[in-house]
């Protein structure tokens, strides 16, 4: 805790308010998929689900543009401002019977409204943060954020066939609480613009033209896309449990008997392995960064993603309990070996200048994620388990080529950086 209160105020802030943020998203996203498909069936809400990627993906560039040209605190208000009010909006619509769509398109524009903050949260963090911290802030950042998401999705629910329009109520109050504790407490942390360096360049254009412009020098970072490669395939694996594993095994898994849980079938199985993920990285994410505080990332990352593929490639073949639950011991250990590295190379290699636009086309990367799990789904239809796992195995390979390159890369990067610094 003393470490954690050592940290700069805007961290300790920010770690708070990702919380609020999580939280709310899990009593609300988790649920209301749910709500439009009662209402409206489950084709058109298939439809308006894929509309929340699209209100994402634009909000989060154009947040990343803005907080370059703003600053990180103003985008960080307009963000928790739109969350506010269209929550707000959003119960006066379920209350007063405006209808599923009136109540979906307000969730819509706050989603937009988060995700276009998105990119100043993580750069405010990271302009503040020394290198030799930022693996313990965002190993706590990830803790905090797994304890949000399982304690939103056990309340929304235990909340949601009777009381939804209190949970919303409850997110419009937690946004209005998060709008104002940033007002009050969050500094500006935008570095001051250095004449002649990459990022310079599109501030001498205006409007859609600075917009790509701006995006186009992100791009162009060879190194900076290799990682979103590997988040990319990281999170691909992570939906497996939810998609084609999750899918396989409500099909082929007998009921067993899983201590302490009884007898469970198929689907109940992927709640218990869902539990046991949550649970440990809960228990053991701020211990395990703490023991492997010394080991080298290169050596860290390599066990971490043998780890984590092969418990996951184990997933894709076994129907036996114990198995499953060992495969899921294993891979969650892989996971917290590897988050906070991947996480402290995403600080890297974004730079001060532009920063806000990196941390946009990083979180891409869940799209992306999101595309790749899709085509999974469809061919686990046609493959055997045991090709499934050689897909996962083979993902694992390619994530470990791109932090190969990208850890190579690494000594000069950095000292390329530390020069246009001085």
């Amino acid at each position: 805790m003393r470490k954690f209160m050592a940290l700069h105020r805007n961290v300790r802030v920010r770690i708070g308010l990702a919380f609020v943020h999580k939280l709310i998203d899990a009593m609300i996203l988790t649920f209301i998929a749910i709500y439009l498909a009662a209402h409206v069936g489950i084709a058109t809400t298939g439809a308006l689900i894929l509309l929340f990627a699209v209100f994402a993906v634009f909000g989060m560039l154009l947040g990343g543009h803005l907080s370059e040209m703003w600053g990180r605190r103003p985008v960080l208000i307009v963000g928790d401002l739109i969350g506010t009010a269209f929550l707000v909006l959003m119960t006066v619509a379920y209350f007063a019977d405006w209808g599923p769509l009136a109540v979906y398109f307000s969730y819509a524009v706050v989603k937009f409204g988060t995700n276009m903050a998105l990119p100043a949260n993580d750069s405010t963090i990271i302009d503040v943060t020394p290198p030799e911290d930022r693996k313990y802030v965002y190993t706590v950042n990830y803790w905090v954020i797994n304890v949000a998401l399982g304690g939103g999705a056990l309340l929304g629910g235990f909340l949601y066939g009777s009381h939804f329009g209190t949970v919303i109520l409850g997110g419009a109050i937690g946004m209005g609480f998060a709008l104002l504790v940033t007002t009050l407490l969050v500094a500006e942390t935008k570095p001051a613009s250095k004449p002649g360096s990459r990022a310079d360049a599109p501030a001498k254009l205006r409007g859609w033209a600075q917009f790509a412009e701006g995006y186009k020098v992100v791009l162009a970072d060879s190194t900076f896309r290799r990682l979103i490669i590997v988040a990319t395939l990281v999170l691909t694996l992570e939906g497996q449990l939810s998609t084609s594993i999750g899918i396989r095994l409500s099909n082929d898994f007998g009921v067993q008997y899983v201590f302490p849980f009884g007898d469970v079938h198929g689907v109940q199985m992927l709640g218990v392995l869902k539990a046991v993920n949550t649970i440990l990285v809960v228990l053991l994410a701020l211990k395990v960064n703490s023991l492997l505080r010394q080991l080298p990332d290169r050596a860290r990352v390599f066990a971490g993603i043998a780890l984590y593929a092969g418990g996951f490639a184990v997933l894709a073949v076994t129907n036996t309990a114990w198995l499953l639950l060992l495969a899921v011991v294993v891979l969650t250990f892989g996971e917290l070996m590897n988050t906070p590295v991947q996480q402290g190379l995403l600080a890297e290699l974004a730079p001060e200048e532009g920063r806000p636009r990196y941390m946009a086309a990083y979180y891409l990367h869940i799209r992306f994620g999101q595309v790749v799990n899709s085509l999974l789904i469809s061919l686990s239809a046609v493959l055997s388990t045991l090709g499934m796992a050689g897909i996962y195995l083979l993902f694992g390979v390619v994530i470990l080529m791109q932090y190969r390159v990208i850890l190579d890369r690494r000594p000069a990067r950095a000292a390329a950086q530390a020069l246009s610094s001085v």
